[in-house]
């Protein structure tokens, strides 16, 4: 069968959907992928052998009604293009991972009469995610979201770099080891913030701090400073490694940092953006926190709370607990998905 892969932009979306592509053509399926092109894209697909096409969509949540207006208007002209790229290429079915450019690729399979699956990565399903479930053959939850018609709870598909979790061999005696990441594009908060809550545990811990493009300096200076020894980069090219390393991370509520995180039996003090659409990274980190798994902050609580939270992950050994975590949703995530889409589409 061949499969009409839809996803953009952000990681969240695209490596996932590159995982369910793996999986599917491990199974002798085809896949066709629809994107914008963008960076994050091309680094998550270049080991899959598949047909790519491009597609221009602006985001439409938060957006002044002119820019809505020129949204609108993309989806009318992307559902025709890609009704043609549906018949040229045969399509079987559809996967969205949500994100706005998913609402042309599944109106055009609705209008050919072509089986269309969601995956939502978030504990509250986004806009793009929340149309196309009207009609969806079945919805995939990366957390479980009450009252979603036709919905199959499969966790977060997550690379295979993130199941393998060997235990470090580094050991350092009487020090803890944290792995502080605000994403690629880095987190002005956590970045400014964290060395000073850690400025009276310096002493107990080992740090690695992922600071986005351009806050290098910054940063280092801001430990430096303190007189706080700290290996800063601004971007680690195999997170899952430092992940692996660490006792315990520091990371903002993102569904798939979180997912991979918890999966290689780690937790987290998550600090979610406050800005995120439908508050979704703050939701995500209450089910992380639900699950025993890590700790709330939110920025608009006073700083010392901050280094009270992280000094009590250390006293009370909460990372010792964290790593016995067995929680597998996310490990099996692709193949509970791709199996319920072959039984559905075998029918």
């Amino acid at each position: 069968m061949k499969f009409l892969i839809v996803a953009a932009k952000t990681g969240g979306h695209v490596f996932p959907a590159a995982t369910v592509s793996k999986k599917l053509l491990n199974n002798n399926h085809q896949t066709i992928l629809i994107g914008t092109g963008n960076k994050i894209e091309i680094n998550a697909y270049k080991d899959l052998n598949s047909q790519q096409y491009k597609l221009h969509m602006d985001g439409f949540r938060g957006k002044n009604v002119f820019i809505k207006i020129k949204v609108l208007f993309q989806v009318i002209t992307n559902i025709f293009y890609l009704i043609k790229v549906i018949k040229k290429e045969r399509i079987d079915a559809m996967i969205g991972f949500g994100g706005f450019i998913s609402v042309p690729a599944g109106i055009a399979c609705f209008i050919k009469g072509i089986p269309v699956f969601t995956h939502e990565q978030n504990s509250v399903m986004g806009s793009a995610n929340k149309l196309l479930s009207k009609f969806a053959a079945i919805n995939f939850l990366g957390f479980e979201i009450n009252n979603i018609n036709n919905s199959i709870f499969s966790g977060n598909p997550i690379r295979d770099s993130f199941i393998d979790n060997k235990d470090s061999t580094e050991e350092f005696e009487n020090k803890i080891k944290v792995y502080i990441t605000g994403g690629s594009q880095g987190s002005k908060y956590i970045n400014l913030n964290i060395p000073h809550a850690l400025e009276p545990l310096s002493k107990h811990l080992l740090i690695k701090h992922q600071c986005g493009l351009d806050n290098l300096e910054k940063v280092k200076s801001e430990y430096e400073s303190k007189n706080i020894d700290a290996e800063v980069l601004e971007f680690f090219t195999n997170p899952e490694e430092q992940i692996k390393w660490s006792d315990f991370v520091v990371s903002r509520a993102g569904a798939l940092s979180l997912s991979e995180i918890t999966s290689m039996k780690k937790g987290a003090l998550m600090i979610p953006l406050p800005n995120s659409i439908d508050n979704h990274q703050y939701k995500n980190a209450k089910k992380i926190e639900d699950m025993g798994m890590g700790i709330l902050h939110e920025e608009d609580e006073d700083i010392s709370y901050l280094t009270d939270k992280i000094n009590e992950i250390i006293k009370d050994k909460k990372y010792i607990n964290w790593n016995k975590n067995e929680t597998t949703n996310h490990v099996n995530a692709a193949n509970v998905i791709v199996k319920q889409i072959e039984e559905y589409l075998n029918k």
